[in-house]
């Protein structure tokens, strides 16, 4: 592992604002730059009551104003979305006023319903245009004149990453050589087959000579294993009524998961979430350790939702402990 980092989803949290969730975020990528995370990422959602950064690239500008040396970026921009020349001319302003700092990377799904997704586009084009709208966009950050320039954004070079939960992704990236981000927080049934699928078909480029996989992780971290268990079921009840069609802000933490949630319900959430590290710092060093042996990725993104944001502080701040011993070993 070169480099371990964090994402936010700027949560909303029970009794608590949209204003507040993205003064925490700020707050987090503070403490997150002084404990050594190598990225800070935001990600695009919209029409959830309970995630602050469907506005990603301009939180992604409030974080980086907030910090100083830490890389700020998207994981990602639903490209889908928008027009490549749009991303490519908010990156590209980004990447002006923070030089060497801003991360792109971009993902295939609409991040959200379909009723947003039209609200979003306006129109649903029947065919998949995500391989050319990445080398579009790459384009206009490139070198290259372009019959349509993205002032500024021409020149930039923004760093590109591809994200999946699947094997499009993989295939993708490796095709262009470019670096690959996979979604096991949420997603992990495919990680190890798409890792394998891009380490061995990766072709070298321009912008990166061999592969570079970022795996993310799941982690909620406390000074027992008991209190981050409670500390947890926030997430998982959020994520349990998104998956019933409630989605809504997270949720305070309860004492029986089990009697909130359907358990068919609960065990689909539980293994969504199953590439993740619980309990106290002895315990999720452990259960990291072993995801980096199984999939030894060149760098591991951590997240977690916690409803205190005192907390979820916490969890990072002992997550980041156990990341740099991992990385010392």
């Amino acid at each position: 592992m070169q480099h371990f980092s964090l994402l936010d989803l700027s949560p909303i949290p029970e009794g608590k604002t949209a204003a507040d969730a993205l003064a925490n975020t700020v707050d987090l990528a503070r403490a997150a730059e002084t404990q050594g995370y190598h990225r800070f990422w935001l990600a695009e959602h919209h029409n959830m009551p309970g995630i602050a950064s469907a506005a990603t690239s301009v939180v992604i500008g409030h974080v980086a104003a907030a910090t100083k040396t830490m890389r700020i970026g998207a994981g990602g921009i639903m490209l889908p979305n928008h027009a490549p020349l749009m991303v490519a001319e908010q990156f590209g302003t980004l990447a002006t006023l923070y030089p060497d700092r801003i991360d792109l990377g971009l993902g295939r799904a609409p991040g959200t319903d379909m009723q947003t997704a039209r609200a979003l586009r306006r129109h649903m084009a029947p065919e998949d245009s995500f391989p050319q709208d990445v080398q579009e966009l790459i384009a206009y950050l490139g070198d290259d004149p372009t019959p349509v320039q993205a002032i500024p954004g021409a020149g930039t070079n923004v760093p590109v990453w591809i994200l999946g939960s699947s094997l499009y992704g993989a295939q993708l990236a490796a095709h262009l050589g470019l670096p690959y981000a996979f979604a096991s927080h949420f997603a992990p049934t495919m990680l190890e087959q798409a890792i394998e699928v891009y380490r061995g078909t990766f072709r070298p480029s321009e912008w990166l000579a061999k592969p570079y996989v970022m795996m993310a992780a799941g982690v909620c971290a406390a000074d027992t294993d008991e209190r981050a268990a409670y500390l947890r079921t926030s997430q998982q009840l959020a994520f349990a009524r998104l998956r019933m069609g409630k989605p809504g802000k997270l949720p305070l933490p309860v004492n029986d998961i089990a009697t909130e949630v359907p358990a068919q319900v609960l065990t689909q959430v539980n293994a969504a979430l199953g590439c993740s590290a619980t309990g106290s710092a002895q315990t999720i060093k452990t259960q990291l350790q072993s995801l980096l042996d199984s999939f030894q990725p060149d760098e591991l993104m951590v997240t977690g939702m916690i409803h205190e944001h005192s907390e979820r502080l916490r969890s990072f701040e002992i997550a980041a402990e156990v990341l740099r011993d991992l990385q010392a070993d």
